[in-house]
């Protein structure tokens, strides 16, 4: 039988290493059948000793459906110091919006971002897509099969997400992220519906990625010099 103090110095050695979070279930596979109760328990005290308590840097983080390690959020100032000079890379402006569209109108097309932005957004896409932040989704039934975009559990790792339920108002997520409440295509907070029941904004935002689909459709079959 694994001594208690053994299971509690493990799980807090998974929890630091963990490159994702992981599921509690996930956690006490590392443990015999005979000691996943313990081994239970156990968890629920490593959860709660490194809860929100001031006197730690870092605490145990519910996200994207499982627990990981992360610093404490009041003490990003200094970790901002640390990292300033890395000269690590950050997302664009234009993937910001794109990743912001996404995550508010999923599933979408890149067409249908396109019209929401007015510039294409190829590039942000594929920014995204390499980042693991947007992922592909099926496609949409209209014409050219365009592919739908989602958002990833690595999205929701980034922003410290459970899960979608858990995305702030679009007015504070534009403001985190300095966007233009413009961007996505209505005021932020909008929600007007027709009589069907079916949002206006939505129903007017399929009627135009149909008419882009088309008008790409249109263009790829012209000969060259008519384009």
């Amino acid at each position: 039988m694994t001594e208690r103090a053994e299971m509690e110095a493990a799980l807090e050695a998974v929890l630091f290493v963990a490159t994702e979070p992981l599921p509690p279930a996930r956690l006490l596979e590392i443990f015999d059948d005979a000691d996943r109760e313990e081994a239970g328990r156990a968890l629920d005290a490593v959860v709660e000793r490194y809860g929100e308590a001031p006197a730690r840097g870092v605490v145990v983080e519910r996200v994207a459906g499982g627990l990981r390690l992360v610093t404490r959020p009041d003490l990003s100032g200094y970790l901002v110091r640390l990292f300033e000079a890395s000269g690590r890379s950050r997302l664009s402006m234009a993937a910001l919006e794109t990743l912001a569209i996404v995550a508010y109108r999923q599933p979408i097309t890149a067409p249908e971002i396109q019209e929401l932005r007015g510039v294409s957004s190829k590039s942000a896409l594929s920014t995204l897509l390499e980042r693991r932040l947007v992922k592909l989704a099926g496609r949409r039934p209209v014409v050219g099969n365009p592919f739908l975009y989602r958002t990833t559990s690595d999205f929701l790792t980034l922003f410290g997400l459970d899960n979608l339920k858990e995305l702030p108002p679009l007015e504070e997520f534009e403001e985190a992220l300095g966007l233009d409440g413009e961007i996505l295509g209505a005021p932020s907070g909008a929600g007007r519906s027709g009589e069907d029941g079916v949002p206006e904004e939505e129903a007017e935002r399929e009627a135009k990625a149909a008419a882009i689909e088309t008008r790409e459709a249109a263009g790829s079959a012209a000969p060259p010099e008519a384009r």
